[in-house]
Parts: structure tokens; sequence; C-alpha cells
């Protein structure tokens, strides 16, 4: 039997690739890319996703999380950015150099993905398509079967394993065609297309470009990118402010030896993490900072209590709470 692997995010695009592949008899395997940039890699998670189509399918998956080696390439793309961070050419061709790894190892024939033709617009254009096959060393091996029909036949087709007359040709950003196509296939429990990759996001795109351009950025840095408030001193420290609860006992946890905490002493609030070196007037600022944001923000001086880590002597300072004038000259 002929052996595929399939790009499976779990969403529905994939699903749909890999069932119509699935109808024409072909042995699938999946395989799932994670990154500190997947906006669902906190929450419902996208490898939850595939897992449970995988189940679904009856099909293995394989997960990689690529983070580490991923950063490398936001750092530095050769065919550049999006609108924001997002360098997604760059992105594809090193995804897709894993998944022709992984096909050697397993012996599969080509590669399924769920792309359709013009739905996104920096990577899914005609001529992107063929650089990123290209340059991954791809070329005829990919098989998108949602728009398989608006291209040239692919090895697979030519080769009699996949019927061509089966394909779609599905094109534009409107997901109608898809979701009747899921319907016909009986396929009912997709997530929505929200989420996706946080580097799109201009918020966090301004925050990754600032941690860029001041350190060398290791993936610990990213990962508290992903939470509370920013806010830059100098070009050798910054501040991040926990915005409730959960986000507080995040930044403890990422925390590292050399970063300095921040509580107010009397009033609940918010645990703040400095990264860098502080000066004295920036402790002043930082503790004024946490004081802002905490619930004894109305009164005149807060006594705020810091520490270095990992098991710095806890001092305090009595500050006021940051104006807000003030606090737009130093966030990020």
């Amino acid at each position: 039997m002929i052996k595929a692997i399939a790009l499976l995010s779990g969403g529905l695009d994939s699903t749909l690739a890999v069932k119509l592949v699935l109808e024409q008899g072909i042995e699938v395997e999946a395989i799932n890319f994670l990154t500190v940039f997947c906006t669902c890699t906190s929450h419902s998670s996208c490898r939850l996703e595939a897992k449970k189509v995988s189940e679904e399918f009856g099909i293995p998956l394989k997960v990689f999380n690529v983070s580490r080696e991923y950063l490398e390439v936001v750092k530095n793309p050769r065919h550049g950015y999006g609108k924001n961070m997002n360098p997604c050419l760059d992105c594809r061709i090193h995804m897709f150099r894993k998944a022709r790894e992984y096909m050697k190892e397993v012996g599969a024939s080509f590669l399924i993905t769920g792309e359709v033709l013009g739905e996104r617009p920096m990577s899914q254009r005609r001529d992107a398509m063929r650089l990123i096959e290209r340059e991954a060393g791809l070329e005829g091996l990919i098989l998108r079967p949602l728009s398989a029909k608006l291209f040239e036949p692919t090895i697979p087709e030519k080769e009699g394993w996949i019927d061509r007359e089966k394909l779609l040709d599905i094109e534009g950003r409107s997901r109608k065609p898809q979701m009747q196509l899921a319907a016909q296939l009986e396929i009912k429990d997709y997530p929505c297309p929200a989420g996706g990759c946080l580097l799109t996001d201009a918020a966090f795109a301004a925050r990754l470009r600032d941690l860029f351009q001041h350190s060398e950025a290791t993936l610990n840095d990213v990962q508290l990118l992903k939470q509370g408030r920013h806010f830059r001193f100098s070009p050798r420290a910054k501040l991040i402010v926990g915005r409730d609860e959960g986000e507080n006992v995040k930044l403890l946890t990422l925390a590292q030896a050399g970063d300095i905490c921040f509580r107010a002493a009397d009033f609940p609030g918010p645990i703040a993490v400095a990264r860098g070196e502080l000066t004295k007037e920036e402790i002043v600022a930082a503790s004024a900072i946490t004081a802002r944001y905490g619930q004894g923000k109305g009164e005149p001086t807060l006594k705020v209590e810091y520490w270095k880590l990992p098991e710095g002597e806890i001092q305090s300072i009595v500050v006021s709470p940051m104006g807000e004038e003030e606090l737009k000259k130093l966030r990020i």
C-alpha cells in the first residue's frame, strides 16, 4: 500500500485533506508541529485537536515540538516577514523539510497538506507555494486535495496512486466550500478557524521586535512575552506585570536567577518580574508600576517588596503609584 504523510493541525482544512486521501485507499500517517508561537499551545491546543482527528480516522500521529529551531528561523528569515513578525515562507519551508525527513524515515511516498490556493496572503499564493516546494526539496510531492485541480498534476496523480477526478478546486478565503464538504463527509466537530500564530498579532509582534533589538532572545524570553503587561526601562532592563492570578503564577514559574520580583506588601495585586540590570531609579520605577496595578492604586503611597532570585533578601520601598502618562512612555 502507498503511504503518505499528512500535515495535520486538527483544523477543518487539514482534516478534510486527510479524509479525501484516506477514501482513496492510501495509508496515512499524520504529523503535527508545535512552536512557542502557537496561539493554541496554552489552552485548547492544536496538538489535542490533531490527536482527536487522528484517533477518529484511526491513523498514527507524530508530534514535533520545533520551538528552539524555529526561534532561529524567526530571528533571521531569508524571505522576510509578513505584516508583523510572521516569516510565513521560511516557516513552511522549515516544516516541509522536517516532513521530508520524516517521509524518508517511515517510507512515505508523498506529503498531504490542507492548503487552499489564495486562502493565506503570504504562503498560499501560487508563486509562494512553488517556492516553498522547491526549497523544501518536495517538488511534485505535495498533494493539496482541496485545491489540487488548480495545479499541475503531482507525482501521486501521475503515478495513479491518487485519482485526480476525486480531488477539488477550492480557491480563496471563504470557508463555505469546506463547510459544505464537511457536511457531505459527515465531519461535524471541528474547531473554528480562529487562532493560529502569535507572530501575526500586532501587539505580540511589537514585543518580539523589542526583544530582538535588546537581547539574544531565548525560549524563556519568548514565553514571558505571552504574559502580562510589558515595560522597557532601558536597553538593559524591562518589567513584566501580571494581569491576574494565573499570570502571576506563570511569571513566577518563568522567572530565572538574576530576575527581580516585585509585589505590593499590604494590598492584593500583581507580581512583576524585572529582567536585566536595573539601576536604583529603575527599581523605584518598577515598584511604582507594580503599585499602580494593585488594589491599593488609589493610595497616595504604598510599600512594595522586591527580591532578587534565586534566594535574595526581601527588601521594601515606599512609592507613589505611577501615573498614566509615565506608564505610556515605558509601555511596549
